[in-house]
This record gives C-alpha cells, structure tokens and sequence, in this order.
C-alpha cells in the first residue's frame, strides 16, 4: 500500500506581526490560526497526526540529563530533583513534579480538524509507548508546581492526572536524536477521499522563533512496514556506494600489488623463511 504524506509548515503562516519572539510570547494575544489542505490521494485511517520541529536539539548534553527518571516512575521520590537543574525547585521552595527542562519545554501547539467543514476528532489515546506508560511514568505521580514560576516554557499539565495518562508529555520526554523530528499527536481514524479540503485550526502557542527553528503539521498512513522514511532509502544508498569503493578499491590493489595465494613461505613452522624466529 502507497503511503501519502501532506507536509504543511505553519510556524511563517501562522504569525501576524513583524516581532514573531514578541508576538508568542505575548499572553493576550489570540494565535488561533487556519490552515487548509486539499488532500491529493485517498488517504486510508488510521491517519497518523504527528508535529515536527527543526533545529531543535533534544540530544543537548545539558538538556537530555534535565530530568529525573525515579521521580517519574514513584511519587516515594518526588524529592529527587537533583539532575534537575534548572527547573528543579520551585519559587516557593517545593520540588517540581515532573522537574527538569525536557518537561518544562512541552509542546503545547493544538490542532483541531474539520474535513469538508465537517469536525473530525482526534484520537489522542496509546499514542506512546505501553512500556513507558506502564514503566517509566508512575500512575501514582501527579503534576506539582508545574510552569508556576515566571517562565513557561511550554504545555501545561492536568495536575488530576497521574503522568502514566498524560501521553503527550511522555511522548514529549522519549528525547530525539536529531535536531529534525517528529512527534506523534494522535489519530484521525476515518478516511479522508481525494480531493478532500482538511480545514486545521491551529493555536500558534509554542515558541520556535527564538531559536530560529520551524513547526510542521505532518498528516500520514501508514503500511504494514510503518510510515514513509526517507532516511532509510538514503542510509541504504549511501552504505551500498560505500561498500561498493571499497570493494573496488581492494580489486586495484591486487592488481597493482598481487599477492600469491596459499604462499607457504609466510607460515611460521617453514624454516626457510628469512623472517622466521624459533
């Protein structure tokens, strides 16, 4: 089965003043936005929703180690906040569940769709890994003094929901290895036929601007091999081209420079090689 992929880059559209940094980061200010798509070819449900970023380093050394995995996993170590620098200890002195930067940078864009102006839902349920909402986040954690000091870094948390249901924030903290990624939202389960206009309205909320980075909308299906991944046909090329220079190169320098097979004379029990030592 074809997969068919639409790519829709907001983060330019999406922004109504000459000051983008200024525009996001103000508070009073509606970042409501909509976006249309014409869909090219049938796309068969479950549709794939997912967000991307680009340059955005989630490998940062400092970044990545802004976390603390105990406090995740029990509310016994909510204390634990000690890798968690600088988002670690709020103003009033409490520790910060979930602490460290990884979750203090949320993504908190929102997307709300309609297909020939007729709503469609999102399913936002299992959208992460079962071993990480059975394992890595507790179910007896819950948000405390989350996004309370005078930076907001990102989304915001249900403080009622222990953190093993909040799946976009663990779908969030599984940290990428590329500055270019994706992060699935959730799913659109109907199909959407050709020449279908999806109408996205966006809430423009997360802040790319200051770093210069960019944010994708990204709707695909999938085959029985998973979503298109450009990156393996060009890894496959690139070890091939590879592997065939040096096989090659090998074939030259035999040719230049051959050498005897099964020549005895470089075994050690022949004497009468000049090189051998007893």
């Amino acid at each position: 089965m074809q997969v068919v992929e639409l790519v829709d880059k907001y983060d330019g559209e999406c922004v109504t003043a000459n000051d983008k940094v200024g525009f996001i980061q103000d508070t009073k200010t509606d970042k409501a936005c909509t976006r249309t798509i014409t869909v090219p070819k049938p796309m068969k449900g479950p549709i794939q929703v997912y967000y991307q970023l680009e340059n955005f380093y989630q490998n940062h050394r400092r970044y990545v180690k802004s976390r603390s995995d105990k406090q995740l996993r029990s509310k016994e170590f909510s204390s634990v906040v000690k890798t968690c620098d600088p988002e670690a200890i709020s103003e009033g002195g409490a520790p910060i569940v979930p602490c460290g930067l990884i979750a203090w940078s949320l993504f908190n864009d929102t997307f709300t769709f309609s297909v020939n102006k007729k709503t469609v839902q999102v399913n936002k349920k299992n959208i992460a890994w079962s071993s990480d909402r059975t394992i890595k986040f507790g179910s007896d954690v819950f948000p405390e003094n989350f996004q309370k000091g005078g930076l907001i870094g990102g989304g915001q948390l249900n403080e009622k929901l222990p953190l093993s249901e909040q799946e976009d924030l663990i779908v969030w903290m599984r940290t990428a290895a590329l500055p270019t990624f994706r992060k699935l939202y959730g799913r659109i389960e109907t199909d959407i036929m050709a020449s279908d206009e999806i109408s996205v309205v966006i809430q423009n909320n997360y802040n790319t601007y200051s770093f210069g980075g960019t944010k994708a909308l990204v709707l695909s299906t999938t085959s029985w091999i998973g979503g298109k991944n450009n990156f393996i046909g060009f890894a496959y090329v690139a070890i091939g081209t590879i592997s065939l220079l040096i096989a090659l190169a090998f074939v030259g320098l035999n040719m230049v420079k051959p050498r005897t097979l099964g020549d005895p004379c470089y075994l050690s029990w022949n004497k009468e090689n000049p090189d051998y030592v007893q």
